[in-house]
């Protein structure tokens, strides 16, 4: 059983320390495409949680079990049965934001960061640790999509989940609900991310010096 430190410690590395998106660089496709609003951008964030969770822990389980050398096989195998099941829990519940979505739900299957945390750490961990990794690496991913679709939506609709908020009449930015808007802001973030962590490096460098 982890222990409260354990726990904390997997949640910062991947929410912050590790970040899939800011600090690692993956699922920037996915990102870019369905940002432009806040509930497709919760609904994907949901599903990578959900499938890269799920999928880890069902790794973690067989991983004594399923040969090394046909092993990314199999991962996919994993990961595409629970990513099926959460698009067609989707297209029961949800049909429009389905339809909103169309086939990127699909294609969290081919998201980098789920078979990454399968490689990195279900393939070599027990069934717990891999199922929380999985739950924070999604959480991770989904701060910054939430994030990103807030500003988008807000300054490219004036809407918030599509409730209108601009009061004051503010003129929108068409730019904002295109691609190009994302890709500008999740690099803006990166770079707010890596000049704290290099801030703090030094400062720690510093002391130790």
């Amino acid at each position: 059983m982890m222990k409260k430190g354990e726990v904390k410690a997997l949640f910062r590395r991947n929410v912050w320390d590790e970040n899939q998106v800011l600090r690692q660089i993956l699922g920037i496709c996915s990102l870019l495409a369905v940002t432009n609003v806040l509930s497709n951008s919760l609904v994907m964030g949901a599903g990578l949680i959900f499938s890269v969770a799920l999928s880890s822990l069902t790794i973690s389980l067989l991983r004594d079990y399923i040969p090394h050398r046909v092993r990314m096989i199999v991962q996919t195998l994993i990961i595409a049965a629970w990513v099926i099941l959460f698009d067609i829990i989707i297209k029961a519940t949800l049909p429009d934001v389905s339809r909103a979505l169309g086939p990127y739900i699909g294609l969290i299957i081919t998201n980098c960061i789920i078979m990454g945390r399968a490689e990195a750490f279900a393939q070599m961990n027990p069934p717990v640790e891999s199922f929380l990794d999985g739950v924070f690496a999604g959480l991770g991913y989904t701060i910054v999509l939430v994030i990103i679709a807030f500003i988008r939506e807000l300054m490219g609709f004036g809407t918030i989940f599509g409730f209108d908020v601009n009061f004051l009449g503010l003129e929108t930015w068409t730019i904002m609900v295109m691609p190009p808007a994302a890709f500008f802001l999740v690099g803006v973030m990166i770079w707010i991310v890596n000049n704290i962590v290099a801030r703090k490096q030094a400062i720690g460098g510093g002391k130790n010096g």
